[in-house]
């Protein structure tokens, strides 16, 4: 998920045998770097009690609606004039922050949890990003197919936080199955998988027959990644996320049903290319009994007089003549079979790929057809 960085590692033994050390090394793969997270304010729904008595008590501005203004996130001038009039307690807009007892801190605490303010931006969040995220897997695993996805920013608690997610299919060291791999702020999680948000979310979630993969015998690699300002870890190890939160299980399964959806297009593509090929190789086996077949029946119906449905026939082509007068053989018919085999495969694959770039939403320019009439057109046009 680090594609960017260069990692080493050396283990050297206490015994002379070389054998005993070892020495690993990840090369960096490209030198395109996560945006760099911008400064931000708490957002108002975020803080805590506690939190908020710090910041009222360090705060540099000497009113209490400057204090909710320039402090916070998302509260302009008559949001904070409103959240002041509701505290009520004794409190006026010039009152000092620093100034407000344990009673009116606990009243500003609630009225900042049930007020309703808009979703902070998420520009103070640093997602790896789709084009490091398919350099790390493609250089590790180096699979067959592979997709990926970023989502919008969405919150929880007031939190921002962005799912990215990476499905692809084969690869080297890749067991059959289902291979999660999860990261929070681009650190892997190991231990305690099967209690993951994301493991249950791969696992019970998705139904990957839809999407044309098959979960048990396929070589399926899963990444997700959350990036957070607050991961909802359980446990005092942080080594697991809940699955306990509707906002979370939902961008974790909107960013994999993404990346499915794109691996189906081209499994589609894929098999319908096997098919094709399969159809047309199946067709040509046969072109030569075909053909002698029915070279058997024209020699014979050559030989014989004429009747009422062979002088129809005639009249329509001069095919029996050109039997007769050895100007058509079996192997004209064999050339002629194969090549209206090769003209059909041709033309079917092309309305497939029309019919699935239609399918796909594929814009078409639009093309102006126009008559040369400058000097420098006509030049251009080869036109003396």
């Amino acid at each position: 998920i680090t594609p960017y960085a260069d990692f080493q590692f050396a283990y050297k033994a206490e015994s002379e045998d070389p054998r005993a050390s070892s020495r690993l090394l990840f090369k960096r793969r490209t030198d395109v770097m996560p945006c760099a997270p911008l400064p931000i304010k708490h957002h108002p729904s975020s803080v805590d009690l506690e939190l908020i008595k710090r910041l009222a008590a360090s705060s540099k501005f000497d009113t209490l609606i400057k204090f909710l203004m320039k402090d916070f996130d998302r509260i302009d001038k008559d949001l904070a004039e409103r959240l002041v009039d509701e505290m009520r307690c004794g409190v006026r807009p010039d009152t000092r922050p620093g100034a407000l007892n344990s009673q009116q801190l606990v009243r500003l605490h609630e009225l900042l949890h049930a007020a309703r303010f808009a979703d902070p931006k998420g520009a103070h969040l640093s997602p790896a990003g789709e084009y490091n995220l398919r350099l790390g897997v493609m250089k590790e695993l180096h699979p067959e197919l592979i997709a990926t996805y970023q989502g919008d920013v969405r919150v929880f608690e007031g939190h921002a936080f962005i799912v990215e997610a990476a499905v692809s299919i084969g690869g080297r060291d890749v067991k059959q199955g289902l291979n999660i791999f999860r990261f929070a702020n681009r650190i892997p999680l190991l231990f305690e998988g099967g209690s993951d948000v994301i493991t249950k979310t791969a696992l019970r979630r998705i139904n990957w027959n839809s999407y044309k993969i098959n979960q048990s015998t396929d070589k399926v690699g899963v990444f997700v990644s959350i990036v957070s300002t607050k991961i909802p870890f359980k446990g005092a190890g942080k080594e697991y996320i809940g699955d306990d939160i509707e906002e979370m299980v939902a961008a974790v399964k909107s960013a994999l049903q993404a990346c499915c959806v794109q691996l189906k297009s081209k499994i589609v593509r894929i098999q319908a290319a096997k098919d094709q090929k399969l159809r047309k190789r199946n067709l040509t086996k046969y072109i030569p009994n075909v053909c002698s077949a029915i070279w058997v029946v024209l020699k014979d119906m050559s030989g014989r007089p004429p009747g009422p449905k062979r002088m129809k026939l005639q009249l329509g082509s001069d095919l029996m003549s050109k039997v007769g007068a050895g100007a058509l053989s079996e192997a004209d018919l064999t050339t002629r079979l194969t090549r209206h085999i090769e003209r059909i495969d041709t033309e079917q694959a092309l309305e497939f790929q029309v019919q699935q770039g239609l399918a796909g939403g594929a814009a078409k320019e639009k093309v102006w057809l126009g008559i040369a009439t400058t000097p420098a057109a006509l030049a251009m046009a080869g036109v003396p």
